[in-house]
Protein backbone atom coordinates (compact mmCIF):
# COMPACT_ATOMS: atom_id res chain seq x y z
CA UNK A 1 0.00 0.00 0.00
CA UNK A 2 1.18 3.21 -0.40
CA UNK A 3 1.41 5.87 2.52
CA UNK A 4 -0.22 9.83 2.18
CA UNK A 5 3.22 10.67 0.90
CA UNK A 6 3.70 8.18 -1.41
CA UNK A 7 6.17 5.83 0.47
CA UNK A 8 5.60 2.22 -0.42
CA UNK A 9 4.46 -0.07 2.53
CA UNK A 10 3.51 -3.59 2.62
CA UNK A 11 1.84 -5.14 5.85
CA UNK A 12 3.37 -8.27 6.81
CA UNK A 13 1.73 -11.58 8.54
CA UNK A 14 1.90 -10.12 11.65
CA UNK A 15 0.20 -6.79 10.56
CA UNK A 16 3.43 -4.92 10.73
CA UNK A 17 4.01 -2.13 7.90
CA UNK A 18 7.40 -2.63 6.72
CA UNK A 19 9.83 0.14 4.55
CA UNK A 20 10.31 -1.08 0.89
CA UNK A 21 12.92 -0.31 -2.12
CA UNK A 22 12.26 -0.19 -5.45
CA UNK A 23 13.42 -3.61 -7.10
CA UNK A 24 15.19 -3.01 -10.30
CA UNK A 25 14.39 -6.36 -11.34
CA UNK A 26 10.76 -6.24 -11.34
CA UNK A 27 9.52 -2.30 -11.86
CA UNK A 28 6.65 -1.52 -10.25
CA UNK A 29 7.40 -4.24 -7.24
CA UNK A 30 9.14 -3.12 -4.13
CA UNK A 31 12.24 -4.89 -2.16
CA UNK A 32 13.10 -5.08 1.90
CA UNK A 33 16.60 -3.55 2.42
CA UNK A 34 16.48 -5.19 5.78
CA UNK A 35 19.03 -7.39 7.00
CA UNK A 36 18.33 -8.44 10.52
CA UNK A 37 14.89 -9.56 12.29
CA UNK A 38 12.61 -6.78 12.98
CA UNK A 39 9.83 -6.88 15.41
CA UNK A 40 7.17 -5.36 16.92
CA UNK A 41 8.24 -3.40 19.73
CA UNK A 42 7.00 -0.14 21.67
CA UNK A 43 9.58 1.44 23.90
CA UNK A 44 9.60 5.01 24.81
CA UNK A 45 12.06 6.74 22.94
CA UNK A 46 13.54 10.77 22.80
CA UNK A 47 14.82 11.94 19.84
CA UNK A 48 17.49 14.40 19.92
CA UNK A 49 19.03 16.19 16.81
CA UNK A 50 22.74 16.79 16.95
CA UNK A 51 22.82 19.91 15.50
CA UNK A 52 20.38 22.13 17.09
CA UNK A 53 19.92 19.87 20.39
CA UNK A 54 15.91 19.92 19.39
CA UNK A 55 14.82 17.00 20.72
CA UNK A 56 11.29 14.87 20.35
CA UNK A 57 9.38 12.85 22.87
CA UNK A 58 7.84 9.76 20.58
CA UNK A 59 7.60 5.92 21.17
CA UNK A 60 8.66 2.98 18.80
CA UNK A 61 6.64 0.22 16.89
CA UNK A 62 9.51 -1.85 15.84
CA UNK A 63 12.85 -2.96 16.49
CA UNK A 64 15.70 -4.51 15.49
CA UNK A 65 19.79 -4.41 16.14
CA UNK A 66 19.87 -2.07 13.62
CA UNK A 67 17.03 0.22 13.59
CA UNK A 68 13.60 1.09 14.51
CA UNK A 69 10.47 2.54 13.44
CA UNK A 70 9.21 5.90 15.57
CA UNK A 71 5.60 6.80 15.35
CA UNK A 72 5.13 10.22 15.29
CA UNK A 73 3.35 13.33 13.86
CA UNK A 74 6.39 15.28 13.04
CA UNK A 75 8.96 13.42 12.11
CA UNK A 76 12.68 14.75 11.85
CA UNK A 77 13.91 15.19 8.23
CA UNK A 78 15.66 12.51 6.02
CA UNK A 79 19.44 12.35 6.42
CA UNK A 80 19.53 14.29 9.89
CA UNK A 81 22.61 12.56 12.85
CA UNK A 82 20.51 12.35 16.03
CA UNK A 83 20.92 10.67 19.57
CA UNK A 84 18.08 7.97 20.38
CA UNK A 85 17.47 7.46 23.96
CA UNK A 86 14.66 4.11 24.07
CA UNK A 87 13.60 2.62 27.44
CA UNK A 88 12.12 -0.53 27.74
CA UNK A 89 11.29 -3.40 30.27
CA UNK A 90 13.46 -1.38 32.74
CA UNK A 91 16.54 -1.01 30.80
CA UNK A 92 17.42 2.54 28.92
CA UNK A 93 19.71 2.68 25.73
CA UNK A 94 21.46 5.70 24.25
CA UNK A 95 21.82 4.87 20.83
CA UNK A 96 23.65 7.22 18.09
CA UNK A 97 21.72 7.08 14.75
CA UNK A 98 20.42 8.90 11.52
CA UNK A 99 17.11 9.60 10.38
CA UNK A 100 16.99 6.96 7.05
CA UNK A 101 13.46 8.42 5.65
CA UNK A 102 9.71 9.95 6.83
CA UNK A 103 6.39 9.21 6.52
CA UNK A 104 4.79 12.85 7.55
CA UNK A 105 2.34 12.59 9.88
CA UNK A 106 3.05 8.58 10.72
CA UNK A 107 6.85 8.58 11.55
CA UNK A 108 10.78 7.45 10.30
CA UNK A 109 13.00 4.68 10.05
CA UNK A 110 15.83 5.33 12.21
CA UNK A 111 19.30 3.42 11.39
CA UNK A 112 21.62 2.90 14.27
CA UNK A 113 25.12 3.32 13.91
CA UNK A 114 27.65 0.58 12.41
CA UNK A 115 30.10 0.97 15.44
CA UNK A 116 27.40 0.08 18.43
CA UNK A 117 29.42 -1.44 21.40
CA UNK A 118 28.63 -5.53 22.45
CA UNK A 119 26.86 -4.08 25.65
CA UNK A 120 24.37 -1.99 23.18
CA UNK A 121 24.20 -4.40 21.09
CA UNK A 122 23.42 -7.12 23.49
CA UNK A 123 20.39 -4.98 25.29
CA UNK A 124 18.99 -4.78 21.90
CA UNK A 125 19.55 -8.56 20.85
CA UNK A 126 17.52 -9.00 24.43
CA UNK A 127 14.83 -7.00 23.58
CA UNK A 128 14.60 -8.20 19.99
CA UNK A 129 14.24 -12.02 21.20
CA UNK A 130 11.82 -11.07 24.14
CA UNK A 131 9.48 -9.28 21.28
CA UNK A 132 10.27 -12.37 18.53
CA UNK A 133 9.55 -15.24 21.67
Amino acid sequence: MLTACGHARLLTACGHATRLTPDADMPGTMQDKRNDLRVPLIAVAEVTEVASGTRLSARTSDLSRTGCYIDTLNPTPAKTVVLIHLKHAGEELQLPARIVYTSPGLGMGVRFDENLSPAQLAVLDRWVSGAAG
